[in-house]
């Protein structure tokens, strides 16, 4: 029976029914479910920062192990030379194909992630990675070696770009400098530490190869079902089949700056071609470096000295950085032509450590130059026409080198390698020094982002 309640003598209104218990229970557990609701809410809400931060770190890692992919084969060169019979110049083209694939990838698939996602190119491109290490690890020829090594640029290229947008994207919102820092840091970090790893497995463990190749591949497989831990940062858009098609053009206002630029890129490009293609044969046979081990040290001083320089130089004006950049490789391939020439370790360690802090400053000082000239829609055919020129700089020298060792022997080829690029790069730091100023590198940062 329902009871009721008496009218009020006040206002003479109806009596009120009061509600049935299935209706109070009714909004009751409405009023639990709106609560748990709001909990879930704020669960999920507290879980995001957390699950950003993880895409960070493992969007910052994942660069740096695959670059240390890529640099963990430069110690076994040497060996490879002996034992598949490709000499020198085999050497550096299987060092060329790796750059000129990545290149051919970039510019064609680089940004295929705004498309389809970044998690499913991270995925795939880790799983074709991990097939390019099992063919490393496996080579018993030239042609197989080369077939890796294509295979590694071609997931290496489309992997760059995508990790590099997935850094800025997880960058924290209130510290967007962080992204910067870690893009400009992982790739000295990764390909000193490939280097130097693989360097102290070979000198040390008898199945060197397996020691090596096996735990990258497993390490990226890993990281290709990791990836799915975080939250996707981008939305399927449509178009994916026009963005293969390359394109590549340098805006009207940062021509003049880009034409200054080319023989900085080209200096610190080239110079890292060389060493981690002939670096460890330079070493043994010019200077009588006994060991592996201190083979892999003295080329990983290249890239460790870049990332520190790139650190110590990441807030300054872009200007700073290119002409240091360009001066430091004059200065550190002058001093490299007087090592080889007087048979001189110390010397030599210098060079590499000068040039190094070049390798290092002189691409993040032109790309800080180059961005604020260009409208957000003109970047991406600007970064193309940079990295073509970046990664042609970065192979064809070397396999130029390789080619000329056949002939006129290592020494003759390095010394006149050298004094090329120690001109290419005095030039490149008075013109760029005349050239003008730029904008910090925060206000490049926020210019990429924009």
């Amino acid at each position: 029976m329902t009871s009721t309640m008496p009218a009020s003598p006040e206002t003479g209104s109806l009596p009120l029914a009061a509600p049935p218990a299935a209706e109070v229970s009714s909004l009751a557990r409405a009023g639990r479910d709106d609560r748990d609701d709001r909990a879930a809410d704020a669960t999920a809400a507290d879980r995001e920062p957390r699950r950003r931060g993880l895409g960070f770190t493992l969007a910052g890692v994942a660069t740096t192990l695959m670059l240390a992919g890529a640099s963990a084969p430069s110690p076994f060169y040497p060996e490879l030379e002996a034992r598949l019979g490709i000499g020198a110049l085999g050497v550096t083209i299987a060092f060329a194909i790796y750059a000129v694939v990545l290149l051919a990838a970039l510019l064609t698939a680089g940004s295929i992630s705004d498309h389809v996602g970044r998690r499913p190119v991270i995925a795939i491109g880790f799983v074709v990675l991990t097939g390019a290490v099992l063919l490393l690890w496996h080579a018993e020829s030239g042609g197989m070696l080369y077939l890796a090594r294509a295979v590694q640029g071609a997931a290496s290229g489309v992997l760059v770009s995508t990790l590099s947008a997935s850094i800025q994207d997880f960058a924290p919102t209130r510290n967007r400098h962080r992204a910067t820092l870690v893009n400009a840091l992982a790739p000295g970090i990764g390909l000193a530490g490939g280097t130097v790893a693989s360097g102290i497995l070979l000198e040390n463990v008898a199945d060197a190869a397996s020691w090596t190749f096996g735990p990258i591949a497993v390490i990226y497989l890993a990281l290709a079902a990791a990836i799915w831990l975080v939250p996707e940062t981008s939305r399927r858009e449509p178009g994916w089949q026009r963005s293969l098609a390359p394109r590549a053009a340098v805006p009207a206002a940062a021509r003049r700056i880009f034409v200054v630029s080319v023989p900085v890129v080209l200096a610190g490009w080239a110079t890292g071609g060389l060493f981690f293609s002939l670096g460890p044969t330079i070493v043994r046979t010019e200077l009588g470096v006994d060991g592996i081990l201190g083979d892999a040290l003295v080329v990983a001083l290249l890239p460790a000295s870049g990332a520190v320089a790139g650190f110590a130089l990441r807030n300054r004006r872009p200007i700073v950085p290119a002409v240091y950049g360009a001066a430091a490789l004059a200065v550190g391939t002058a001093l490299m032509i007087v090592a080889l020439t007087t048979a001189s370790l110390p010397i030599y360690l210098v060079a590499v450590i000068v040039a190094g802090t070049g390798f290092g400053t002189a691409f993040m000082g032109t790309i800080g130059s180059l961005v604020p000239l260009a409208a957000p829609h003109e970047r991406a055919e600007l970064f193309a026409s940079l990295y073509i020129a970046a990664y042609l700089s970065f192979g064809i020298p070397a396999v130029v080198a390789g080619l000329l060792t056949g002939m006129l022997g290592l020494h003759t080829t390095v010394l006149a390698y050298a004094v090329v690029v120690a001109l290419a790069a005095g030039v490149a730091a008075v013109l760029r020094a005349r050239a003008g100023t730029g904008r910090s590198a925060a206000d490049a940062v926020g210019a990429v982002a924009a």
